[in-house]
Order: structure tokens, then C-alpha cells, then sequence
């Protein structure tokens, strides 16, 4: 498989990436999370005062289990459902769409009861899609090489 570039959001740079157990649950779980669109990244970093992208190319061990989402679909929402619940899952990297914080609240709004599942499709189709890539075990993070770290203007 060949390389390919990936971009981190954060307040500071990144050489030595880690998987951290936060006390909050993201989509695909603990991990390590880079996407392949920069202004994705530099959204994630501009939450911070002073916002930093890391830029990694990665190239994919095939023997890591890896999952990956080309689209929204049914496994992707109840995936995302379980790591947002603190289900553990057992794969190396988890690739697909992101749901933001548009997309969580309709997720949020399933979970409670609020709209069915169908009414959560009919709204989440219209929005658009983004990308996340999550290194979850020590042998995923092998895979990064840094690059380099560029501060962003808020």
C-alpha cells in the first residue's frame, strides 16, 4: 500500500504521537486521530489558542486489522453508537466519515428517542461529509512519520 499525507489538529506539536485514555469517547474510540483534509485539521486546531497542524504521511501495515467506512451506513452509526458509549472494540485503525457536531446531535437525538432511526438518515444524507482516520493500538502509530508542525491563525 503506498503513503499517503495526514493531517493532526492540536495546541501543540506532535513528533511522538500516543494514544491517550480521555475521559470522553469519540466516534472510533481511543486513539490517535489524523484526517486527510487539511482544513479539517486545522479546524480541530483552531479550537485552541494557539493551534498547530501535524503533518505525517502514513503507510499501512496490512497485517494491523483495520475497518474502514467508505460512507454512512447502518454498521457506521451503530459502530459509532457503541465507541460512544465506551464499548471497546479490537481493531488497529478505523477509517471513515466523522460525525460532527451536526451529525452527533441527530445521533444523540437516536439514542434518546427523539427521531427514529429513519428521521436520523433523512437529515444526516443532506449533510457534508468528512474524514477521520484513528490509530488505536501501538502498531497503528508505527505507522505515522512526522513531518512537520505549522502553527494556524484562529
Amino acid at each position: 500500500m503506498g503513503k499517503m499525507t495526514v493531517y493532526h489538529g492540536s495546541y501543540t506539536t506532535v513528533e511522538k504521537p500516543e494514544i491517550i485514555n480521555g475521559r470522553n469517547t469519540k466516534d472510533f474510540g481511543t486513539g490517535f486521530y489524523c484526517t486527510v483534509i487539511r482544513e479539517q485539521a486545522e479546524r480541530w486546531a483552531k479550537r485552541y489558542d494557539k493551534g498547530m497542524v501535524n503533518t505525517y504521511t502514513v503507510r499501512m501495515d496490512t497485517s494491523l486489522k483495520i475497518l474502514e467506512f467508505k460512507e454512512m451506513t447502518e454498521e457506521w452509526l451503530d459502530f459509532i453508537i457503541d465507541c460512544r458509549h465506551g464499548k471497546p472494540h479490537d481493531y488497529d485503525i478505523v477509517i471513515g466519515v466523522m460525525a460532527n457536531d451536526q451529525i452527533y446531535n441527530f445521533i444523540a437525538d437516536y439514542i434518546d428517542g427523539i427521531i427514529t432511526r429513519e428521521q436520523f438518515w433523512s437529515m444526516a444524507r443532506f449533510k457534508y461529509p468528512t474524514h477521520q482516520i484513528n490509530f488505536c493500538s501501538p502498531a497503528a502509530l508505527k505507522c505515522l512519520e512526522f513531518l512537520s508542525s505549522e502553527e494556524v491563525a484562529k
